[in-house]
């Protein structure tokens, strides 16, 4: 069962750095700093005051750049990538009982792999608000982003199979909204 729960730790860290990049890496660090949680050896960084404070800043900085209007849509762009290599990072550091190749495999697959899908769904999700909106709507869905982040982190250390069954069914939500906005989009043209 542990290996099983790691494995849906490791996800549900990894969507939540698709909302945000370090929010998770953040709730990581405290969660190590403070005994609750063991990173992987070769990730044991993470549990450091110095990282601590690194990932409190940047997460300070990312979460206000994204109510700046537009830069909200330039950073996007860098936060993409940026969100691969952390769910990836997320990952890992939780799955440190495997072997570096399992490990290391999950993590770029699994971890990277669901944080580019939420992230992916927050870009579109922001580009249907600045399109409708033209970017007066970009402020509630940076909230929104933010508490999911948040949420989904803290929640996935206090109860993993539910925060990931919630991981699930809100990339199933999202996918159906953005799928029902095109369509709609290409009938009325």
């Amino acid at each position: 069962m542990e290996v099983v729960t790691s494995i849906l730790l490791g996800v549900c860290l990894s969507a939540a750095c698709g909302f945000r990049v370090f929010v998770p890496l953040l709730v990581m660090s405290i969660a190590a700093v403070a005994g609750m949680f063991t990173p992987a050896e070769e990730l044991a960084w993470i549990a450091t005051w110095p990282a601590l404070i690194a990932f409190g800043v940047a997460t300070v900085a990312e979460i206000l750049a994204y109510y700046v209007p537009w830069a909200d849509n330039v950073l996007d762009s860098i936060a993409t990538p940026a969100a691969l290599v952390a769910g990836a990072i997320a990952s890992a550091s939780v799955l440190g009982d495997f072997s570096p190749l399992l490990q290391w495999t999950l993590a770029i697959v699994a971890g990277a792999g669901t944080a580019g899908a939420v992230q992916a769904g927050t870009v579109l999700v922001r580009g249907v608000s600045t399109a409708t909106t033209g970017g007066v709507g970009n402020a509630a869905v940076s909230t929104g982003e933010n508490v999911a982040s948040i949420a989904t982190a803290v929640l996935a250390f206090v109860v993993p199979v539910i925060t990931f069954v919630l991981v699930v069914t809100g990339v199933v939500i999202a996918w159906r909204f953005v799928r029902r906005y095109r369509r709609r989009k290409l009938a009325t043209r």
